[in-house]
């Protein structure tokens, strides 16, 4: 007489199966990790080669990209001149800000031919970061802890080159831990407000009183806020 059995899975296919879903899990957190570590790369490759070509460029002309007032009789293809007055302002015509890619490129500091164009789109006047968002190079006190460009709330103004903005916490906190002391209020880079130029305003440190206090890359001690998981972050070189 034949007698059906239903038999449970042996010891070792279970164990199988836990080392299979193990190879699996593993494989899959370390593709993440990988993805991470290359957009952290790409965004301090990026800055990197952004400084070079700033330094570069005040080297070779004894002036600032943007602000170069004899860029149209020094530079081929360069349509417009600076002011001169040795900051790259975003509240000048033409807009010094803007208008630093086109001295840079067509100087041959960075790749690309970039136009200067004061009216959005800006695809041909700006350079985007990995996230698509436009990077900026520009003389005010928006970063760190300051709640304003200019003025009551400002840090000390200087020259720094904004990431674009659209960059998750954990990224940003990363790229600051690796090319400097990981604290987004202090060193050489540091937390920063987006530009103007069509990316979303980032969330305020804590404690600030701006708007948004609530959904931060940044608190007042200098952390960057990881466990948040705000994914429109932006960080500052400076220069």
């Amino acid at each position: 007489m034949n007698r059906n059995k239903n038999q449970g899975f042996t010891l070792i296919e279970i164990a199988i199966v836990l080392v299979i879903i193990g190879l699996l899990l593993g494989g899959i957190l370390k593709g993440q990790e990988l993805i991470t570590s290359a957009r952290v790369r790409n965004l301090i490759s990026q800055q990197d080669g952004i400084k070079a070509a700033f330094f570069g460029f005040q080297d070779r002309f004894r002036a600032l990209p943007g602000d170069y007032a004899q860029a149209t009789v020094n530079i081929v293809g360069v349509t417009q001149n600076g002011n001169g007055n040795g900051q790259i302002e975003a509240t000048t015509t033409p807009l010094e800000d803007i208008l630093t890619w086109e001295h840079l490129s067509h100087a041959g500091f960075i790749n690309g031919s970039y136009i200067y164009t004061a009216v959005a789109p800006y695809d041909n006047a700006i350079p985007k970061n990995p996230y698509s968002s436009y990077l900026q190079i520009v003389y005010g006190g928006w970063y760190g802890a300051g709640t304003a460009e200019t003025g009551a709330g400002a840090s000390p103004a200087r020259h720094h080159i904004k990431t674009g903005s659209q960059i998750p916490v954990e990224i940003i906190a990363e790229v600051d831990r690796k090319i400097d002391d990981g604290d987004a209020l202090k060193g050489g880079f540091q937390f920063s407000f987006a530009n103007q130029y069509g990316n979303t305003q980032p969330a305020a440190p804590a404690g600030t009183g701006a708007a948004n206090a609530s959904a931060v890359c940044s608190g007042t001690d200098g952390l960057w806020l990881v466990k948040n998981g705000v994914t429109n972050c932006q960080g500052a070189s400076l220069l």
